[in-house]
């Protein structure tokens, strides 16, 4: 089976290349046609020689995610489901807000976790993703824009939860942060986790600038465990020591995710317990109203309730902002991807 050459960072790429006898500056042609022109044809390679392309062909191949399925909807949000080469499928979102356009990407087959109120966790756990299955939905949309336009951020908010696939995770992210490559800078990198607290100290230690969004949902642990079942391994209390370890090495502001479930975990009481809990840290609550998908018993809150939550924070000192979310038609929105066919969900 051929290998996946988008799980290749530039050093490894050079590395094979020399055990073949090529020169180093081989790598950098190679890197550029795939993550700067976004080629996934060997043969259009046309400054490498013949021979060259031929065996890389051979050996390697520059597109290891098909599509399937693609859907538009009315905002200009797109999603699209990628078929990978063991026949598993994932989703992948394009967002566009302005002159911003961000990918929200997957980094499982399915999710381990199990949150109560998310499509994906009703989803079996299958298997991780590489780096290049992660790093190639990127590619995917950047290769789908108008020539006006290109990939600005990357939000790891999709299928499954990245920082059980650690590894594999942060070697995209350094692959797509290379300069050499698409060149997308950490800063513009969003990771989002539900609180696995050794990946969080892990990544506060990487050296790499990008933004971390810890799902919190609950503002005391019984509560919690219900919705997040990971919430048995690691306390509230335990997470948000490891929040604040990232945001002292790193000098980011964490941002906490809050979905608001109609009559569950919207009341102006436990508003008042979030707040008492983040007052004084280096930290940000995003409310996010909950996305109705087929099969989950929950219901979003009247906007109201949404506004009402949002100041009781706001008035007991916690910065929070209330996200809109996209692509909610096409079941793109936060907690909706299931990495289904069209058919398959309806």
């Amino acid at each position: 089976m051929a290998q996946d050459l988008l799980s290749l960072s530039r050093d490894e790429l050079a590395q094979v290349l020399a055990s073949w006898g090529e020169p180093e500056f081989r790598s950098a042609q190679i890197f550029d046609w795939v993550w700067k022109r976004w080629v996934t044809d060997f043969a259009a390679m046309t400054n490498l020689p013949l021979a060259l392309r031929t065996r890389l062909d051979q050996t390697f191949t520059p597109a290891p995610l098909t599509p399937l399925a693609h859907q538009v909807d009315e905002e200009a949000t797109e999603k699209v489901l990628l078929g990978l080469a063991d026949g598993e499928a994932i989703e992948a979102v394009l967002m566009r807000e302005g002159d911003r356009r961000t990918v929200c990407l997957s980094t499982q087959v399915g999710c381990p976790v199990g949150c109560a109120f998310c499509a994906t966790g009703q989803s079996k756990f299958k298997r991780n993703l590489t780096a290049g299955e992660i790093a190639g939905q990127v590619l995917h949309f950047a290769r789908r824009l108008a020539p006006s336009e290109r990939v600005t951020h990357v939000v790891v908010m999709g299928m499954g939860e990245p920082l059980f696939n650690y590894a594999a995770t942060i070697k995209a992210v350094r692959i797509l942060n290379d300069p050499q490559g698409m060149g997308l800078g950490a800063r513009r990198f969003t990771i989002s986790t539900v609180g696995v607290v050794p990946g969080i100290l892990r990544l506060a230690q990487e050296g790499l600038q990008v933004n971390l969004a810890i799902s919190l949902h609950a503002p005391e642990d019984r509560l919690r465990e219900k919705l997040v079942p990971t919430g048995q391994k690691w306390t509230i209390g335990e997470i948000l020591e490891a929040g604040d370890a990232y945001a002292q090495a790193t000098g980011r502001r964490v941002s906490y995710e809050y979905v608001l479930l109609g009559g569950v975990n919207d009341g102006l009481a436990q508003a008042r317990a979030l707040a008492e809990l983040l007052r004084g840290r280096l930290a940000h609550v995003n409310l996010i109203p909950f996305n109705p998908a087929p099969g989950l018993p929950f219901a979003p809150p009247s906007p109201g309730q949404v506004d009402a939550f949002r100041r009781e924070l706001v008035n007991h000192g916690v910065d929070a902002t209330v996200r809109r979310s996209r692509g909610t038609r096409i079941l793109a929105g936060c907690g909706q991807l299931r990495g289904l066919s069209t058919a398959q969900q309806n």
